[in-house]
């Protein structure tokens, strides 16, 4: 009896496509809930309108880059396409959980809970929509009556209020999940019932009028820094982002790293952490960097045999750490300059060295990984060929190129800055598929395959479409994409007023100051629990908009109480960087779940993993608060500015040694150095990391100075890798002699 041995690998591999399939379908369904919004309506008129406010609000905020109007104006037509288009493109609820409201009413009508949520606009959706942007326009509407009865409003201006209140917390809730309505609301809440809570935290109350007037008529609220520095920075490099991805930036990043990286031990892995960090630097989204790179790098990591968990672990650390990078760090540098009153430039240049430390450590620590699972390289002739793919795609570099230009050497605006990257990126885009298609004639043309019928004009000005068409869609996604972002700057403005008007900071400091009861660094350790807390299923930015509000100032008063200078830079940076880490961190990590959902495991153990190989990122705010010299930070003067440290040599030893360090620290956490570590190891490389990043700790008892002790700490670990090198060597000789 004869099998049919292709049939049967034809259905296998049909199979194989199938599962990706799905696997990367649900993936996607992660980032459309979070990110761009799940709702693809079938009818065409309600696909059309997502489509033309899509595109009317990239339209308009290329407008105002060009030719500047009033912020407050600017911020209410900015909402306005933000808080419509999240109630159009976000369901009200998910399909398969349908509220109970839903189910009420399908008894009167039958067909309601037949209908796709996500396939179709219901009515109330619509008209939510139009109330919710109709209350954010009448501040525009009525905005010269608005300053001149400034801080008296009449019952006009407090329904509105309410009514764009209440819509804002419900596309918050639709758009970012539960976390940031609840918090949102617990802090609206403390503004009437602050008379009635314990001594610490009461205040005498506030009236409904001064709340609206604070929340909605002022730039102190809903309409302060958050959203103004999405309105003027964040919106132009997020659409910067999606109309590289759709230009093709994305997969050449892609490409260069596996071509590069690829024929290393754990290959894929180190490409994973390679291309994460340059789509990182421009997407500012974890969940999308995941999913972006890990539909590729996911299933090659457990081909070379990488476990499925540990897999999905590395993708997600290193698309979490995308957020450190710079020149967008998740749209935070931008309002971090904003609030601590520092040019963007200089919370770069702090913001440089622990982003680099993180991510080459990763690389280190992959490396181990490979290491230890005993994995072997992908052959050569299965990856594409470096300098082939490099050159392709180069002129991908030209916008990221003009983009750091005008940033760090011409010293633009970041508006500036992304306007003249944006320029270029949209002539490339018009102008490199019809140069591909010409060249692709010549090609056909020499090698005697051209087709005679051909109409050369056709073909090229079917170039020159397709071409417009990437332009188009990369405007539509640029939007979508900045509908959380635009909806949760606005939400966290409601939390930053609230704060504001109370005088919250004060007593939040009296809380932390009796739990901590005066130490530092159970204060900081309470703090970063705060902020992975709050962080769970909420998006970094609105994180780090509430915690740079009620716990960076904390760090800095109780550090100064305690004798301790902490830069404002280092302070902010702190409660960043601990809220990134909630992407990963169980049980809500949403970077987690995505990548969990590719490598077809558990999301939960997916999660403790990632968050293990993060743990290189968790010491590194401990060390910069104590050690401001990874920030290039000297010391402060006397008006809190930061002292910055100029010699670059100094700096390159810093970064040396720092590197150094963050291996001692990986090897002593994966009990793998060149060979498996034991305890007293392991022990001997977390006191040597401790040596060379706080070295002031020893000073006092090691008459060596500060830079020795440092040079001590990386001559140990060398000591340490030469020694168990040699060992291995001796083992294998020993071996191949018996």
């Amino acid at each position: 009896m004869q099998v049919d041995t292709s049939a049967s690998n034809n259905s296998q591999n049909n199979l194989k496509e199938e599962r990706k399939e799905s696997t990367r379908q649900a993936a996607q369904d992660i980032v459309m809930m979070t990110e761009a919004g799940a709702r693809d309506p079938k009818n065409i008129i309600a696909k059309s309108l997502i489509i033309v406010i899509c595109l009317a609000w990239s339209g308009y905020q290329l407008m105002i880059a060009y030719d500047p109007i009033n912020s407050h104006i600017a911020r209410a037509w900015h909402l306005a396409f933000a808080i419509c288009l999240a109630f159009l493109a976000y369901p009200a609820y998910k399909q398969h959980s349908p509220p109970i409201w839903v189910n009420w009413t399908s008894k009167v009508i039958p067909s309601f809970t037949r209908r796709s949520n996500r396939r179709y606009i219901p009515i109330y959706d619509i008209i939510f929509a139009i109330l919710g942007a109709g209350a954010a326009l009448y501040i525009w509407w009525d905005y010269d009556n608005l300053v001149y009865r400034q801080g008296m409003p009449n019952t006009t201006d407090i329904i509105m209020g309410i009514i764009l209140i209440i819509l804002l917390l419900e596309a918050a809730r639709r758009s970012l999940g539960p976390a940031l309505a609840i918090l949102a609301l617990i802090f609206l809440s403390y503004n009437f019932i602050g008379p009635y809570l314990p001594e610490v935290l009461r205040h005498r109350g506030l009236p409904m009028d001064f709340i609206i007037s604070d929340m909605y008529l002022s730039t102190t609220g809903i309409f302060g820094v958050p959203l103004g520095v999405a309105t003027d920075f964040v919106f132009l490099f997020v659409l910067f982002g999606a109309l590289l991805d759709k230009a093709g930036g994305g997969k050449y990043f892609i490409d260069v790293a596996f071509s590069a990286l690829g024929t290393y031990r754990g290959g894929p892995a180190k490409a994973a952490v390679l291309a994460s960090g340059m789509t990182g630097m421009v997407s500012g989204s974890s969940i999308a960097n995941t999913v972006t790179t890990g539909t590729f790098t996911i299933p090659l990591m457990k081909r070379v045999g990488f476990p499925p968990h540990k897999a999905a672990a590395v993708e997600v650390a290193a698309s979490t750490n995308g957020q450190l990078m710079p020149p967008i760090m998740g749209a935070a540098a931008f309002i971090m300059a904003e609030i601590i009153g520092m040019p963007y430039l200089d919370v770069i240049r702090a913001a440089l060295i622990p982003a680099l430390l993180s991510y080459l450590t990763l690389f280190y620590v992959v490396h181990l990984e490979a290491l230890k699972l005993g994995l072997k390289a992908i052959p050569k002739n299965e990856l594409p060929k470096f300098l082939k793919t490099l050159l392709r795609g180069c002129h991908f570099i030209i916008p990221l190129a003009f983009l750091l230009t005008y940033l760090v050497i011409f010293r633009r605006s970041p508006i500036a800055s992304a306007m003249m990257a944006i320029q270029s990126l949209l002539v490339i885009m018009i102008i490199q598929r019809p140069i591909i298609a010409f060249l692709s004639l010549g090609a056909h043309k020499r090698a005697g395959t051209l087709d005679p019928n051909i109409n050369l004009a056709a073909f090229i000005g079917k170039s020159f479409l397709a071409g417009i068409q990437d332009i188009w869609s990369g405007l539509i996604s640029g939007a979508r994409n900045m509908i959380s972002v635009g909806v949760a700057t606005a939400t966290a403005g409601i939390i930053v007023g609230v704060v504001t008007i109370t005088g919250l900071v004060g007593r939040f400091i009296n809380v932390i100051d009796t739990l901590a009861m005066g130490n530092v660094v159970l204060m900081l350790i309470l703090t970063a629990m705060t902020s992975l807390i709050l962080g769970m299923g909420m998006p970094t930015t609105a994180n780090y908009i509430i915690m740079a509000t009620l716990t960076a100032p904390v760090i800095v008063h109780l550090g100064a109480d305690a004798g301790l200078v902490f830069p404002l830079i280092a302070a902010h940076l702190f409660v960043f960087y601990y809220g990134i880490l909630a992407d990963d961190t169980p049980p809500v990590g949403l970077a987690a779940y995505a990548g969990a959902a590719i490598a077809r495991t558990d999301p939960i153990k997916t999660g403790i993993q990632g968050f293990t190989y993060d743990l290189r990122t968790a010491i590194l705010p401990f060390i910069f608060l104590f050690n401001t010299e990874l920030l290039m930070i000297s010391g402060v003067t006397e008006t809190g500015r930061p002292i910055w440290i100029d010699n670059y040599f100094y700096i390159s030893w810093i970064f040396f040694s720092g590197l150094i360090a963050m291996f001692s620290f990986a090897s002593a956490l994966q009990g793998f150095l060149v060979t498996r570590c034991s305890w007293i190891l392991r022990i001997v490389l977390l006191f040597n990391t401790i040596t060379v990043l706080r070295p002031g700790i020893f000073e006092s008892y090691v008459p060596m100075g500060r830079v020795g002790l440092q040079i001590t700490g990386v001559m140990i670990y060398f000591a340490i890798f030469f020694y168990q090198k040699y060992k291995l060597k001796k083992q294998r000789l020993l071996f191949q002699k018996s």
